[in-house]
């Protein structure tokens, strides 16, 4: 389809405010995913184009948390396998299922992992109190990543919020070290996920290449803004993202 002057302006802030939405927390498709939608998208083909579009902005966002994930890159190859299972899978069963049926479930997952990261420090505390406690949180730690993973390679909203309720209740590092963390293992899980998209679904290039130099700018200048807010305010932040996300899906 062929895009007005502003559609192309939208498509272009939507891209930069994804990508900033991104690199601070995450919920950035809750922007890009409406905007292709309001432009004539249908829903599948703006879900995937969302994807590729802003894709970028989770780089930008692990560029920007450089200094955080530096000395975390045995977490990550620890990671990376479960990482990769999930993603695969969330993006095979975009392919072979209807969107509308696992959409239903996603604010409820948003939900879910809003109250699992009020809770986080909680949480943390009690493993740490068990003597099973390492167990436990690698148990844990792998089995809430491939969910996650699943979750984010299928439709990704709130994918950030989902993370880092997982790897916080699992990793006994600040706040700002686990979002770091975090943003390297969504970049991981969306670029398996564009792989799979480019080459088995329809993408629409015009609007994703709108998108992606704008994200790129929005999710480095968004894990700067996060690294600089408090540990209180950026939690608070996060879960306010995450139930706006699911109030907007619910509504």
């Amino acid at each position: 389809m062929t895009l007005s002057g502003g559609q192309e302006l939208l498509l272009a802030l939507a891209g930069l405010g994804a990508g900033f939405v991104n690199g601070a927390a995450g919920g950035g498709t809750l922007i890009s995913f409406p905007a292709l939608l309001a432009v004539g998208y249908p829903a599948l083909t703006a879900n995937v184009t969302s994807t590729v579009g802003i894709w970028s902005g989770y780089l930008g966002g692990s560029a920007g948390f450089g200094q955080e994930v530096s000395d975390q890159r045995g977490r990550l190859r620890v990671l990376a396998a479960t990482v990769t299972a999930g993603a695969v899978a969330g993006g095979v069963l975009l392919l072979t299922t209807p969107s509308h049926d696992f959409a239903v479930i996603v604010p409820y997952l948003l939900l879910a992992a809003c109250a699992l990261f009020a809770l986080q420090p909680l949480l943390a505390r009690r493993l740490r109190q068990h003597g099973t406690a390492k167990r436990s949180r690698t148990v844990v730690l792998h089995a809430g990543t491939f969910v996650g993973a699943v979750y984010g390679a299928y439709f990704g909203a709130g994918l950030g919020v989902v993370l880092l309720a997982v790897l916080g209740s699992t990793i006994p590092e600040p706040l700002i070290r686990v979002n770091g963390l975090r943003s390297v293992v969504a970049l991981m899980v969306n670029t398996i996920a564009v792989v799979i998209f480019v080459a088995r679904a329809h993408v629409a290039w015009a609007a994703a290449g709108l998108m992606v130099g704008c994200a790129l700018l929005g999710g480095y200048a968004g894990a700067r803004v996060a690294r600089r807010v408090p540990t209180s305010l950026l939690r608070v932040a996060i879960i306010a993202i995450g139930l706006a996300s699911a109030l907007d899906l619910l509504l």
